[in-house]
């Protein structure tokens, strides 16, 4: 075991010192890794800040259930217990026929209508507050409704929350295939990068190979410096989204509050940055994986 790990720990040192002998193509490498990893972190950065909005700013769906024009008092209460005790509901609010009809006769060109009517048109209804605001529970909880007793009609208001919904899947979407796209470009860098290694080194890898060097050995220091030079641009990534982040902060605040709403951008989030950088190493792992597999067979 301990001569595992210090076979690991000098693979990782010959691939810093191998970063460290050439840092402008270190730099260089690290930037074109860095921008190329910045985009689509950049975007779950934004899509993340405007989920967060999103919530706040979109009114609550409701679903509005009333009662056939027949139907008494009594069934309205049974219906209420019912809506009450559902587990998906958070709160239920009731509204008798006898309140709407008083607030349509108070408007301004209905009063005289109504007041001809020969009896009261209007059901009772209850408006129910759900607690889960997934466009598939609300539409569950509409159908249910919708077989109780006495329940003529059951109306949701969620056309908001289904376009909300599907713009979310685009935008998500779209980061995905971004990150796919360039994580592809991140792998073709460290291949080349990888390649140009294997040629410079040829001879020192001959001479290894002589002494009785295994492959797993004199591929060891290439894997390490494919994820070294991954996770360095996952660091210039982290950075830029964090500069804009700052940056954009103000403006965005400043631009929320002309509308009422108070708001700031945040920046990503322990575990998203973890993540940017394990896969940032992960692909830079990769395209050394493929570099190697490619021009070190023989």
């Amino acid at each position: 075991m301990k001569g595992w790990l210090l076979h690991h720990r000098q693979a990782a040192e010959q691939a810093l010192r191998r970063l460290a002998a050439t840092p402008l193509n270190t730099v260089l490498g690290a930037l074109v890794v860095g921008i190329a990893l910045a985009l689509p972190a950049g975007g779950e950065m934004l899509l993340a800040n405007f989920q967060r909005l999103a919530q706040r700013i979109a009114a609550t769906p409701q679903l509005s259930v009333f009662m056939a024009l027949d139907a008494a008092r009594k069934d309205a209460t049974e219906i209420e217990s019912r809506l009450r005790k559902h587990a998906q509901t958070r709160e239920v609010r009731f509204v008798p026929r006898e309140d709407t009809l008083k607030r349509l006769k108070a408007s301004e060109g209905l009063g005289e209508v109504i007041e001809s009517l020969p009896r009261n048109p209007f059901p009772d209804a209850f408006v129910v507050v759900p607690r889960d605001e997934a466009p598939a529970i609300l539409e569950a909880m509409r159908a249910e409704f919708a077989k109780y007793p006495r329940v003529e009609h059951v109306q949701l208001d969620s056309a908001w929350v289904k376009k909300l919904d599907a713009l979310l899947r685009l935008a998500r979407l779209a980061v995905t295939f971004l990150a796919a796209v360039l994580g592809i470009a991140l792998i073709a860098v460290t291949f080349n990068t990888i390649r140009l290694q294997i040629l410079t080194q040829g001879a020192e890898i001959e001479v290894s190979r002589l002494l009785g060097a295994t492959d797993a050995f004199i591929r060891r220091p290439f894997y390490y410096f494919g994820a070294l030079q991954g996770l360095a641009g996952g660091l210039v990534a982290w950075g830029a989204v964090l500069v804009a982040t700052l940056l954009l902060r103000g403006p965005v605040a400043e631009l929320a509050s002309l509308y009422g709403i108070e708001f700031a951008l945040h920046i990503l989030p322990l575990a998203d940055s973890a993540l940017l950088f394990g896969l940032a190493a992960l692909l830079g792992w990769a395209g050394a994986w493929l570099s190697l597999s490619r021009h070190l067979r023989d």
